[in-house]
């Protein structure tokens, strides 16, 4: 029951408010008007015996900063991929961390998801000896990735620690994503391209491309192969890191295979590596670098907007082109659902379309 007392002092009439309700400590709060006071007295009483209030006190005791370190600590401590979770909580930390917990409204982060996507950043690389800066802005797909690692912060913060009474996040709409990039080697360009890989001076780049186009692998994947992971008796690559953290049997067939077989009888191999495709310069123990050969065998091979990326996505586009279902395509490339992989239906409803018309001439002429 609530117990509301009138306090004379120096600065005037205060209205001090005394709540005391069984198995709940005593909670008090004063206030310049009795209207204010009763009104939280009520607030207060009702979400006690609703079991709200001390999740909101919990909310008012705890920052987002403290909420964000104690979630990089304890929860993703040895998990794949924590480098880019970690960097897009630090954002929200930077941004918003001295804020307190029950401050975090839906208007606060989507604000503050509005500054991300409309300020720019600025990426360097070095091209022929200078530094090249280039000012880009985040797609609507990666701010959504920051959205999420701060939303899944914030449910860990309302389930496990009670530090907050909800989750927020679901109440925020997500940026618009495109519907994604497909662009995949017409058949005279991959002939084109592969012509020109093979001329490359780099004697890596041919069979590193190969690869990607028959496999599908990323290309950090590739380029971390180690022999250790090449399993020829059985003809497949067994990637131990991959980016959803899982480990993934990667069949291998045809030329990809044959041209890992030359490169592993090849008596000029560095021997203090033991990568499939390791750099050569002698300090540089990482793999080979290839954007230089790269760039120039697209351009030689007349290839326009194309990334190497974009091999993966040949490679699924020929899969669906030749009867596999999305499926099969997920499980070739590594994905856990098949959300990813529904960008290449329409390849797959184009054969299946075949498949049917095919069968209705065979039976009915």
């Amino acid at each position: 029951m609530a117990n509301i007392q009138e306090v004379t002092g120096k600065n005037g009439v205060k209205y001090r408010v005394l709540i005391r309700m069984k198995g709940c400590p005593p909670q008090s709060a004063t206030f310049a008007r009795k209207t204010d006071a009763k009104k939280w007295a009520q607030d207060t009483e009702s979400a006690i015996r609703d079991g709200r209030y001390f999740k909101t006190a919990e909310a008012k005791r705890h920052t987002v900063e403290e909420m964000i370190d104690r979630f990089i600590k304890e929860q993703l401590a040895g998990r794949k991929s924590a480098d880019d979770t970690e960097r897009h909580l630090l954002y929200w930390k930077s941004q918003i961390g001295v804020r307190l917990l029950s401050d975090v409204t839906p208007d606060l982060i989507g604000s503050t998801r509005d500054a991300l996507l409309n300020e720019p950043y600025i990426t360097t690389r070095k091209t022929g000896g200078k530094i090249v800066e280039t000012e880009r802005h985040r797609t609507g797909a990666t701010v959504n990735r920051y959205m999420a690692a701060l939303g899944h912060c914030l449910t860990v913060a309302v389930k496990e620690w009670r530090w907050m009474e909800s989750n927020p996040m679901p109440n925020i709409k997500k940026s618009s994503e495109s519907k994604g990039r497909v662009r995949f080697l017409s058949d005279d360009e991959r002939e084109r391209l592969l012509t020109a890989c093979q001329g490359s001076q780099n004697p890596y780049l041919y069979p590193v491309v190969v690869l990607a186009l028959s496999t599908g692998m990323r290309q950090a994947e590739i380029m971390n192969l180690t022999w250790s992971d090449v399993d020829f008796p059985n003809q497949r690559v067994i990637l131990n890191e991959t980016k959803n953290g899982e480990r993934r049997a990667v069949h291998l067939a045809g030329k990809a295979l044959e041209l890992l077989q030359d490169l592993k009888k090849q008596k000029v191999r560095r021997i203090d590596s033991n990568l499939v495709f390791p750099g050569t310069q002698a300090l540089n123990k990482g793999p080979a670098s290839l954007r230089t050969a790269w760039l120039f065998a697209l351009k030689k091979a007349d290839v326009a907007d194309f990334k190497f990326h974009d091999l993966r996505h040949s490679a699924a586009s020929y899969l669906a082109m030749n009867g596999a279902s999305l499926m099969d395509i997920a499980a070739v490339l590594g994905h856990k659902t098949l959300a990813m992989v529904k960008r290449y239906s329409h390849l797959s409803e184009t054969h299946v379309g075949g498949v049917v018309a095919s069968m209705n001439k065979k039976i009915f002429g």
